[in-house]
């Protein structure tokens, strides 16, 4: 198979599985969500973002140096991934187990922190996980990830319904995740197993070289771990006066961030696709040829935050009540806040990639920093005051610098500054929807699925009439 057959089918293949795990992740959440009710979620949240600190502190970078330490010409992928895999499962079990002890010391209820106790084992499995698929990356063969996470959220899919048929509540919920990630980290095992018998190695003076190159990459991991964990963490243990309870707050959050956790993969799946591309063109020193294709994955991110942004005013609590269901209606302003941050993160994602492709990360690791302690100190601030809308205000205001810093580091290295003409051809075709939105639910139906319908016709319609696509430039973006 041709190299370039090989990209094209593990993009397709990705694009495919991600849509189907996508789908039944989301069917899973409606399922714990309408069993739990507001408090049980906001249990559920609790205990996977107070375990995802350590589980994130516990990469070390491990997970993005792997390709690069394995892509080097004559290396020894045995060595090289036995003894990632050993020092990825000495720092698991370290950071890890720290926190089922760390949370004992934490104003939670049993119920939380037992939890936390029994979810401590599924991130275990994930942390393991990451290090094979920089394998399947390097031999091209994500097909192979793709299947695992599919039969991954079909087996949690299925112990999820047996789980609220055997009315186990939050534990079962929790031992459930902890199977599926099992299943998760054995097929990838066995996967890996056709390329290369991998076994544990603990080679202490290479430790000390993977962890030289790696980190740089980790404190930027846990400076950004900071300013994006930090609000739900603070949010369920600051003391302030609420109506429905302080855990059930976090679970109206906690359903909000569902929803944008979806749609933040796709920016994420194609600023990987682009990167290569981007890095490629910039190790060439073809500087213009940078730009173009940098102005072009910026146009079609921007075609697709402005009228995710805008036309989510109008139905976010639609949104919500479908995803998690009746109960948590009330997270509907919240997630008008947050689609925000989501927007920005489509933008600035580009801008974030773009500084990895010119070899620029130790720069804006000062930024992460600044971002980190500046949100900590709004989320201190604003919680007590405004409880989840603090939050996500300030959600907004960490990716918006981060963006913005990234933005100015490929600046001072390109002189790259992105043309705003599909972005402001993009705003009006949304104003369009959003009038058609209006019109849909005033004098043909409220049903969601009819108005997202002929909301998103209107939108391309009005976008190919303003010229802000062009069937060139879809030719151009699908050959890349």
């Amino acid at each position: 198979m041709k190299l370039a057959t090989k990209i094209a089918y593990n993009t397709i293949i990705q694009i495919i599985g991600k849509i189907i795990s996508t789908a039944l992740g989301l069917v899973s959440v409606g399922m714990i969500t309408r069993y739990l009710g507001t408090t049980g979620f906001g249990e559920y949240t609790t205990i996977l973002t107070f375990i995802s600190f350590f589980a994130i502190i516990a990469d070390l970078g491990l997970t993005l140096v792997t390709v690069q330490l394995i892509s080097q010409p004559n290396c020894d992928e045995k060595r090289i991934l036995g003894n990632l895999l050993g020092l990825r499962l000495i720092s698991a079990l370290f950071f890890i187990g720290l926190a089922p002890i760390t949370v004992f010391f934490f104003p939670y209820s049993s119920a939380i922190k037992i939890g936390v106790v029994i979810a401590s084992l599924s991130f275990f499995f994930v942390a393991q996980n990451q290090i094979l698929v920089g394998l399947f990356q390097k031999r091209l063969r994500m097909d192979k990830v793709s299947i695992a996470e599919v039969v991954n959220r079909l087996a949690l899919l299925a112990m999820i319904i047996f789980v609220i048929r055997a009315n186990y509540g939050l534990n079962g919920v929790i031992i459930a995740t902890v199977i599926a990630s099992f299943i998760n980290f054995l097929l990838h095992y066995i996967f890996s197993r056709q390329f290369v018998k991998i076994k544990l190695q603990f080679d202490f003076k290479y430790w000390q070289e993977i962890i030289k190159k790696t980190w740089p990459l980790a404190i930027t991991i846990v400076f950004n771990l900071i300013y994006l964990k930090t609000d739900t963490l603070l949010l369920s243990i600051i003391k302030r006066k609420s109506e429905i309870g302080i855990i059930a707050e976090v679970g109206l959050y906690g359903a909000a961030y569902k929803v944008i956790d979806v749609l933040i993969t796709f920016p994420f799946m194609f600023a990987g696709i682009v990167l290569p591309v981007l890095t490629a063109t910039w190790a060439n020193k073809n500087k213009e040829k940078f730009k173009k294709i940098l102005q072009k994955a910026f146009d079609v991110m921007a075609l697709i935050a402005i009228p995710l942004a805008l036309g989510t005013q109008l139905l976010a609590t639609q949104v919500i009540t479908l995803v998690a269901g009746d109960k948590f209606a009330m997270a509907g302003p919240i997630l008008q806040v947050l689609i925000i941050a989501a927007s920005i993160i489509f933008l600035g994602n580009i801008f974030a990639h773009a500084v990895i492709a010119i070899n620029k990360q130790r720069e804006i690791i000062s930024a992460y920093i600044f971002v980190a302690i500046t949100s900590v100190i709004g989320y201190l601030i604003f919680i007590p005051q405004y409880s989840y809308f603090g939050a996500a205000y300030v959600t907004i205001y960490s990716e918006l610098a981060i963006s913005l810093a990234s933005f100015i580091l490929v600046y001072k290295n390109t002189k790259f500054i992105p043309s705003m003409e599909v972005l402001y051809k993009s705003i009006l075709a949304s104003l369009v929807m959003l009038a058609s939105i209006y019109l849909t639910y005033l004098f043909i139906s409220n049903n969601l699925f009819i108005v997202l319908t002929i909301a998103i016709i209107t939108y391309f319609v009005f976008l190919i009439i303003l010229r802000g696509l062009k069937k060139q430039d879809l030719l151009v973006l699908i050959n890349r």
